[in-house]
């Protein structure tokens, strides 16, 4: 082979390589930001034939690098805030101001430095019109740019990874910030939007994102097609399934509603019930919450933060006050009551808590700790309980201590060894949850495909089952069906754990409520003489009695099963009066 064939024959394979790398790279031309009159899109110059030129320019720009072309007014922007941020936000600067000379609508697409300001490129549009692509010069609706995303930051909030492990696909400032260039590569529109990472299963959000629980949670994994959604109608969601979309789902990335933590929908609810209205998720929750008794999650906006202190915070409810969206999983168990410790189940996952003691438990362990959110020391708490009693108590940590002289056992098993009228497989030792009590009436059928949990009951105060409370209510399975969930009625009716049970609930028509109070009394109020067995009249039903001790309700436990009171009840006088084997 000769020098010269050798030679030809290099060249045309290094000419075939280059044309090979060439082809097999992105390009401007033809996408988006493609605004030369061949332009694919409705903005594009009228005459002008240069693609480069609306950004970069040889000559006679404006000294930036890389080369470039545009002015940059300085534009005051508003920046995101959140209550859940620890990042110090700034304004937008380098690459990200380099953005928003043509993304904030403000300044005209043909004005660029390489010619007479009184000769810019004629365009189709003169700025870019309102929609997506114009975030106007708010930026608090929109994903932060200005911060620097560095080790001290990472520290500071654990749900975001460690920079040193971020792809270097993703590329920071020069001194870590943020840019729109962090995610965006204007020049290359392969995966759409510009990514430079794909957005499947919000990979992109993932690489910096590490939230607690998400990997196992239903969010991430749910398999369920997202085609029955009411959509969000600016944004419809990109892919069929809710965890092809993930994080998209509840959060836009630009143009949010609900601007701290870029929310889809303004009201917070709405995010949820979104999908969990019969259209996506399995279980209608939308419906539950129009019930007779519910937690009214629609009836305050904008108060929840998840900053918030339980103690001093406004009285509301939201779903995000028990769930942890990105964390919560299905709830496998499959049978309301019984023994139980009370453990959290899937749907409570990595939220925060109350502990027994008051103090803040970061990541709740029982149920219990995530009902003391609103149900315990909070200021804003309801004073006045729905029967007026003896002991006034609205606190339920209070309520359930186990120091307390009886008590339902919610923190602790219960101390008292008769058990005589309870069901299997309750026993000595057994706790039981809130849940148990207070549910949704769909729950006592134990079936798992109709919705539990606390949302919504037809029976209130958001009972599981019916639970009269009414003086001179008839006795039947029905009347006091909540109490015999748990407590053989026959057993009651037989008087063998109080010898006189039937004569007051049968023949004398008193309802359970009249002499139970169900939640517990308090040691600092109540005592175990006066107040055991859950004993706290209700004093629409029972009244006082004179006796040489003044006018009083008084009942007192004399032992096992032994006892006296002095009371005025439907109008027979007991004074002393005693019961016991």
């Amino acid at each position: 082979m000769s020098v010269r064939t050798f030679t030809l024959l290099a060249n045309f394979v290094l000419l075939v390589g280059f044309a090979a790398r060439v082809s097999a790279q992105d390009t401007v031309v033809g996408s988006p930001h493609d605004l030369s009159v061949s332009g694919p899109g409705p903005i594009h110059a009228l005459y002008e034939e240069q693609v480069c030129i609306f950004c970069h320019a040889p000559h006679n720009a404006t000294g930036q690098k890389p080369l470039w072309n545009r002015y940059m007014p300085p534009t005051h922007y508003r920046i995101y805030e959140s209550s859940t941020t620890d990042a110090r936000i700034d304004q937008p600067s380098g690459p990200s101001k380099m953005c928003l000379s043509c993304h904030d609508g403000a300044l005209a697409l043909g004005l660029v430095s390489s010619r007479p300001v009184n000769e810019p490129i004629v365009m189709s549009h003169r700025t870019i019109p309102p929609g997506p692509s114009d975030l106007t010069n708010d930026l608090s609706d929109d994903h932060p740019i200005g911060f620097r995303y560095d080790r001290p930051l990472a520290a500071r909030d654990r749900q975001l990874k460690n920079p040193d492990l971020i792809s270097k696909e993703l590329p920071l400032g020069k001194h870590s910030e943020v840019h729109c260039t962090t995610c965006h590569d204007p020049h290359n529109n392969r995966l759409g939007d510009f990514l430079r990472i794909t957005d499947v299963r919000s990979a992109i959000c993932l690489s910096c994102h590490d939230m607690l629980g998400w990997n196992t949670g239903s969010h991430a994994r749910s398999p369920a097609r997202i085609t029955g959604r009411s959509v969000d109608p600016r944004e419809r969601l990109p892919y069929l399934t809710v965890a092809d979309n993930a994080c998209t789902n509840c959060h836009k990335i630009h143009s949010a509603d609900g601007r701290e933590r870029l929310l889809r929908f303004r009201r917070e609810e709405d995010n949820c019930l979104n999908c969990h209205n019969g259209s996506v998720a399995r279980t209608n929750i939308a419906s539950e919450i129009r019930k007779p008794s519910a937690h009214p999650v629609t009836l305050s906006s904008r108060r929840h933060d998840p900053t918030e202190n339980p103690r001093t915070m406004l009285r509301h409810v939201e779903c995000a006050d028990c769930h942890n969206p990105h964390a919560a999983s299905a709830n496998l168990r499959t049978r309301i009551g019984g023994t139980t410790i009370g453990l959290e189940d899937g749907t409570l996952r990595f939220v925060l808590g109350i502990g027994r003691s008051g103090r803040q438990v970061e990541r709740a362990l029982f149920e219990y700790q995530v009902c003391f959110k609103c149900h315990a020391d909070g200021v804003t708490r309801p004073r006045r309980s729905d029967i007026t009693r003896q002991i006034t108590q609205t606190n339920t940590r209070v309520e359930f201590q186990p120091t307390n002289p009886s008590f339902h056992p919610i923190i602790t098993p219960r101390r008292n060894g008769d058990v005589v009228s309870l069901l299997p497989p309750l026993r000595v030792g057994s706790m039981i949850k809130c849940t148990d009590c207070h549910n949704s009436e769909q729950a006592a059928q134990n079936v798992t495909v109709q919705p539990t949990g606390p949302h919504g009951s037809i029976y209130a105060p958001l009972l599981i089952d019916n639970y009269s409370t009414n003086d001179f209510t008839t006795e039947s399975p029905r009347a006091y069906a909540l109490c015999y969930r748990c407590h053989d009625r026959q057993s009651i009716l037989n008087d063998e754990s109080f010898p006189i049970h039937n004569r007051h609930i049968v023949r004398g028509r008193a309802p359970c409520s009249a002499c139970h109070d169900a939640h517990g009394i308090s040691r600092t109020q109540g005592n175990s003489r006066n107040n055991s067995s859950l004993i706290n009249f209700d004093l629409s039903i029972v009244r006082p009695v004179s006796s040489g001790t003044g006018s009083r309700i008084v009942f007192e436990d004399l032992g096992s099963r032994r006892g006296q009171c002095s009371l005025n009840c439907h109008g027979v006088v007991h004074v002393g009066f005693s019961y016991g084997p």
